[in-house]
Order: structure tokens, then sequence, then C-alpha cells
């Protein structure tokens, strides 16, 4: 059975690529159509389109990380690993600021708070987004250049050279790993905000209808459950995918055996598959609808 392991993982490694590539190109692809045929996209489309990109990305970033560690460990050397490494960190932080950037903007278009911030974040949302997305590279470039510096400091690990100080490399190790959960758990911090910002809205909400003697299942409650529905998705996604990669780099140790690294691979690439197509079918009639408008246009 332990032997069949590998090529179980394998299956699901690669099933899980075909999948989420299929699924992100499919979101990226309607609504650049869309938008060639339109000339104008929504925010909510714009922040979609990026998403999409970025998980294809990540999601190709995942298999050749599993390809070179796993299949061709002789091709794993210093320079390929930290190129590989810094490629992940690049999609993987831009991959999350945009979903949190999803739930902000869920946040914000959908919850009704009588606050003066808040209207004033209401007002401004393209703004803010905008602010977000161009100001989180401040969170990148110290994590590449830790990330650098600790493959550097690995190399007597993997390439013999035992001339860096132990005590040195840990502090290098410790810093990475400081700053990559620090790196990640910003915006899961901030969507989680989201995620409890729009419950106690959806509360307000009920409650004032049931004051006024109104259904319970009016357009705005729908909205509501909605972008909760798939903001906690996200979230518990996440999770999977922040404690895989979590294990993998506070067990940097036990990387060198292929099974924990294809089990880490098989947990990461779970996440951007999975939302992406819980994100076509909570969308699906906005989908459908193009997909058929596209046909009449003869594409």
């Amino acid at each position: 059975m332990v032997a069949l392991l590998p090529n179980i993982f394998s299956v699901l490694i690669m099933t899980e690529f075909i999948l989420g590539n299929f699924a992100n190109g499919f979101i990226a692809l309607v609504n650049y159509i869309d938008w060639v045929k339109r000339q104008k996209m929504s925010s909510a489309d714009q922040i979609l389109t990026a998403l999409a990109i970025s998980r294809i990305g990540l999601l190709w970033i995942l298999l050749i990380n599993w390809y070179t560690a796993v299949l061709r460990t002789g091709l794993y050397s210093l320079e390929v690993r930290t190129v590989v490494h810094v490629a992940w960190a690049v999609s993987n932080h831009f991959n999350i600021w945009f979903a949190t950037s999803l739930s902000i903007f869920y946040l914000v278009k959908i919850a009704n708070f009588s606050s003066f911030i808040f209207l004033y974040l209401k007002q401004r949302a393209k703004s803010i987004l905008l602010v977000i997305i161009l100001g989180t590279p401040v969170f990148l470039v110290p994590h590449i250049t830790v990330l650098c510096l600790d493959e550097n400091m690995r190399t007597n690990e993997y390439e013999g050279n035992i001339t860096q100080k132990t005590k040195l490399k840990g502090v290098f190790h410790l810093s990475f790993m400081t700053l990559f959960t620090l790196v990640n758990f910003i915006p899961f911090s901030i969507s989680l905000t989201s995620c409890l910002l729009l419950i106690i809205s959806l509360w307000k909400h009920l409650k004032k209808i049931q004051l006024n003697l109104k259904g319970s299942q009016d357009l705005s409650t729908k909205v509501h459950l909605r972008a909760m529905q798939t903001v906690v998705s996200f979230l518990l996604l996440h999770v999977s995918y922040f404690l895989a990669l979590i294990i993998s780099v506070w067990n940097s140790e036990r990387l060198k055996n292929q099974l924990f690294v294809m089990l880490c691979e098989v947990l990461a690439m779970l996440y951007p598959l999975s939302h992406s197509f819980i994100l076509i079918w909570k969308n699906k009639n906005v989908f459908r609808f193009r997909c058929l408008n596209l046909q009449s246009f003869g594409w």
C-alpha cells in the first residue's frame, strides 16, 4: 500500500493541476472576452480575472516544484530551488492578496453600516483596493530577500558546503519562517474580519426586516449570504493551504521525504482549484449569461 502512495499522489496532483487550470482559465477567458465585447469591466470582474491569472501561475509553480523535487531530484540545485521558491513567493503573494481584495470588495459593496469611516470606504472602494494591491509589495520585497538569504545559508544541506556558521543559518531560517508566517497571516486576518463584519451586517439586516414584518429571503439577504459563503469557503480553504505551507516550512528536514513533499503539494493545490470552482458556482448565472451572449456573437 505504501508503495502505491507516490502513484496515487502523482495522479491527484496532475488531476488538481488540470482542473485548476481549467477553472481559472475559464474565469479569465470569459471575463476577457466579455471585456473585449463591452469595452468595460467591473471592479469585481477585474479582481476575479487577476485572481484567476495569479492562480494559474501558482499552479504551474507548484507543479514545477513537485517535478524537480520529486521526479527529477538531480535538477533540484540551489539555483533551481531559489528560482522556484522566489516565483512561488510572487505568485502566492498576489494570489492571496487578490482573494483578500475580493473579500474587502464584497464587504464594502454589500454590508450596510452607518459609521462615517465605513461610508467613506464604501465611496472610495476602487481607490482603496488599488492602494492595497500596489502597496502589498512592501511585504513581498523583504520576504523574497530573506528567502534568498535563507536558501544560501542552507546550501550545506544540499551541496556539501559546510563553511557557513550553523548559528547564522539558524537565525536566517527563523527570520524567514517568522516573516513567511506574518505575510500570510495578515491577509487571512483581513479576510476573516471582512467575513465577521458581513455576518454582523446580515444580522442587523435580518433584525430590521423582522421589525418591519417582511420575509427573510429578500434580495439583500440573498446577496449577503452569497458573499458570506464565498468568503467563508476562501477562509476554510486558505486555512488548509496555509497549514500545508507552514508544516512544510517549519519541518524543512522532512522535505527530504518525497511522500511528505507530495502530500504538501496535494493540499496546496486543493486551495486554488476548489475556491475557483466555488466562485464559478456562486456566479453561475453571470457566467451562463456571458457564455450565451458570446455564442450569440459567434464566439
